[in-house]
């Protein structure tokens, strides 16, 4: 996303539904928000666009500063507006769709979805589990797991922040792989034998805790999606643990249903 003049919305051709101030129990700036919305939907509006300053845009809707900074700092929030302090505000890159009921290679994903993906190894240790991640993972108390930590990379941007532990003696020597290069899945499948045919899946929105805003690059507090995660082989024994902090301004979770059951 660039900060030169030329992306600069005009305001000649910047028009908005005017504000509807009778429409009965819908705030100002959330009407604000949803034409803003409306606009990137439709495509006048395209990431690395920069909006009007905040007195040009308030003054054309007719709504004071304070509404309309309402109106983007919850855009912002949700990770569709981004804002570069002296630089201006920008329409934010499109989220990523992240197939909330699959198992696919979060690499192979990428990859089809146009980007370059990367990874990085923060951290690599062998501990004893405690007692519910060893009743999650079948193993006896105190039994010893890899604890492993590492972030993974899209065009070179810090997207998603992953974290798994499975058995150090069903996966002996875990440690020569490279897990920059190879995924974990693809690991065990070619030096273990062992694939991952299904997997208990947990979304949860969280906040960013100063570790994870160290390492993916966002600000404190900025809003996350924590996956937990427990895979399964096809003998229905419990492989890896997993609890991945993906970037919430840059992915979105979706999932088709069956027909509604009457």
């Amino acid at each position: 996303m660039t900060s030169s003049k030329a992306d600069l919305v005009s305001l000649d051709s910047f028009r908005l539904k005017p504000v509807n101030r009778l429409l009965a129990g819908v705030p100002l700036y959330i009407q604000i928000a949803e034409g803003l919305l409306n606009w990137v939907d439709s495509g006048r509006l395209a990431p690395g666009d920069r909006l009007p300053p905040e007195r040009d845009l308030s003054q054309m809707l007719g709504v004071n500063r304070m509404t309309l900074r309402r109106a983007l700092e919850m855009l912002e929030a949700q990770g569709l507006l981004a804002r570069r302090q002296g630089a201006g505000t920008y329409i934010a890159d499109r989220k990523i769709e992240r197939q909330a009921g699959q198992l696919v290679s979060f690499t192979k994903r990428m990859r089809e979805q146009g980007f370059t993906p990367g990874a990085k190894v923060i951290s690599f240790e062998e501990r004893p589990c405690g007692a519910a991640l060893a009743a999650a993972l079948r193993l006896p108390a105190f039994a010893p797991i890899y604890d492993i930590r590492r972030l993974r990379f899209l065009n070179g941007q810090p997207v998603l922040l992953e974290h798994y532990t499975l058995s150090i003696v069903r996966f002996a020597h875990l440690g020569r792989h490279d897990l920059e290069q190879h995924s974990l899945y693809e690991v065990l499948h070619k030096h273990y034998g062992v694939d991952v045919h299904r997997a208990r899946l947990s979304l949860e929105a969280v906040l960013a805790t100063a570790y994870e805003s160290e390492q993916l690059l966002v600000p404190l507090s900025a809003p996350l999606m924590l996956e937990r995660r427990l895979s399964y082989d096809a003998l229905g024994a419990p492989v890896d643990h997993g609890e991945d902090h993906y970037r919430g301004d840059r992915f979105q979770f979706v999932t088709e249903t069956a027909a509604l059951a009457l």
